[in-house]
């Protein structure tokens, strides 16, 4: 069971603090220069969740599970480049450090179990709960001041209503593992509605944020938003054979969302596709859906054995 807990702990930090700090980095980077209160509180997220990424990759070699490690949900081919251009363009400073040590990480051989280390795990858990308390208030705050025209911010009212759902996502799946439940992420008939609906949120978010020259672009995420809209619609039959094969067509689908979003990424570094899209935020959506990629494999292995 300690073993249990230490791995879907770290790795669970593992993907959602990278993606809570670059949340935070979008919040700061969105914000006119004006408003500086906002861009302070922020900046100040970003920067404790990244000491908590850096903490937990130091706690992580050789103990968590290879599929993590090389389905690319960490860190893929394009993240370090992308965290310099985006440093360089945005101002934001980005320890890329963090992403070299986990490229290197190694699985797990041999657990060594200690109570030190159950302590360590269980303190991050409970730093994460409270830094998630505090990130997730000032997102809803932005998101009241916003639709009450108080603040303006070039990130869309529904890309930080997104990023809440993804926040409390991550602190649900903490207190599961606090409380010995099963991890929520694993519950897939309920996170597979849930990651269907991100995906199809990033498509929206990357048809409005294209340049408007990018016709073919803005068509093909135009079509990957419907095609998402419609596996929502399809998940409210209640059908075990019918969820099943909800999950391999979402398989199948993210697959294909997943080569777009790499060509995407590719573009957006390369400066070949006119965009308003910071090459982070590029890399990041393409490391939502590999790990989504990897929930239905897994998901499919589980119903086969």
């Amino acid at each position: 069971m300690t073993e249990n807990y230490v791995t879907l702990s770290l790795e669970t930090h593992l993907f959602f603090s990278r993606i809570m700090k670059e949340h935070s980095l979008f919040l700061e980077a969105g914000f006119p220069c004006k408003d500086t209160r906002w861009i302070n509180r922020a900046d100040s997220f970003r920067q404790q969740f990244e000491l908590l990424l850096l903490d937990v990759v130091h706690l992580s070699n050789g103990r968590v599970n290879e599929p993590i490690l090389t389905s690319d949900e960490l860190v893929t081919e394009f993240t370090i480049d992308a965290e310099n251009q985006t440093s360089c363009l945005s101002g934001v400073p980005i320890n890329t450090e963090i992403s070299r040590m986990e490229k290197n990480l190694r699985p797990i051989s041999r657990f060594e179990n200690s109570r030190e280390l159950l302590r360590q795990v269980h303190r991050i858990n409970e730093r994460s709960i409270e830094l998630l308390d505090g990130l997730i208030a000032l997102k809803e705050g932005i998101l009241q001041e916003v639709s009450e025209g108080k603040l303006f911010t070039f990130n869309y009212p529904l890309l930080i209503e997104h990023i809440i759902r993804e926040a409390k996502l991550y602190r649900s799946t903490i207190e599961d593992l606090m409380s010995n439940r099963q991890v929520s992420y694993r519950r897939l008939w309920g996170t597979e509605e849930f990651w269907n609906r991100i995906m199809m949120e990033h498509a929206l978010f990357i048809r409005g944020l294209l340049d408007p020259s990018e016709e073919e672009l803005v068509k093909m995420a135009n079509d990957f938003a419907m095609d998402y809209k419609k596996l929502l619609e399809m998940a409210k039959s209640q059908d075990r054979l019918a969820n099943r094969m909800l999950t391999q067509e979402s398989l199948e689908e993210t697959l294909k969302y997943q080569e777009f979003k790499t060509a995407g990424t590719k573009g957006i570094l390369s400066c070949d596709i006119a965009s308003i899209i910071l090459p982070l935020l590029a890399d990041h959506v393409l490391r939502e859906a590999n790990h989504y990629i990897r929930i239905l494999k897994c998901a499919n292995v589980r119903e086969d054995s």
